[in-house]
């Protein structure tokens, strides 16, 4: 086996370790991160326009309890950007780091503002509060990971497939 087909193989087997070992103790991993990167900054954004108290990961603005709860932080669309990313070839680490970067750093700001603009909703107790959380709930977020997405593949000129790609080097390595 020559070196560069090598070197290929191991990119593979790296690439989809890591996936499974984050995944494995069920994404514990970005709850831990995105959690208090949420939370804190939502709370100090109402306390510009409210008078707010935080107990654990629930935030108090008068009567309206707001809580942070996994859900809002949604480590499994963070999951997912990470999956899009390194089930992508070819990428040399610098500009996989970048990506990474970018697609997180721009989830969880378009997070923050969704995250946000909710608690207003419920703060005013406006009757479009159900229906905006449940369409950022199950269309906009999924909205807001293909859009992070297909950015970076214009952005970082990526040519490569997520999965495919690997799928049609090891198809045609092992034919």
């Amino acid at each position: 086996m020559d070196k560069k087909l090598k070197k290929q193989l191991i990119d593979i087997f790296v690439r989809y370790l890591i996936l499974i070992l984050i995944a494995l103790p069920n994404l514990y991993i970005f709850y831990l991160v995105f959690k208090p990167l949420t939370l804190y900054p939502i709370y100090h954004l109402l306390c510009f326009f409210f008078d707010c108290q935080l107990v654990g990961s629930t935030i108090s603005v008068g009567c309206f309890p707001i809580e942070i709860i996994d859900a809002c932080v949604a480590g499994s669309a963070y999951y997912l950007l990470l999956i899009l990313n390194l089930s992508t070839p070819n990428i040399k680490l610098l500009k996989r780091l970048k990506m990474i970067l970018l697609a997180v750093t721009s989830f969880l700001a378009l997070n923050l503002i969704r995250i946000f603009f909710l608690s207003i909703l419920y703060i005013h107790n406006s009757p479009w509060f159900d229906f905006v959380h449940k369409t950022f709930w199950y269309i906009l977020s999924l909205g807001f990971v293909v859009g992070i997405w297909f950015a970076e593949v214009k952005i970082f000129k990526i040519k490569e497939i997520p999965f495919y790609t690997d799928f049609l080097f090891l198809k045609k390595l092992f034919n």
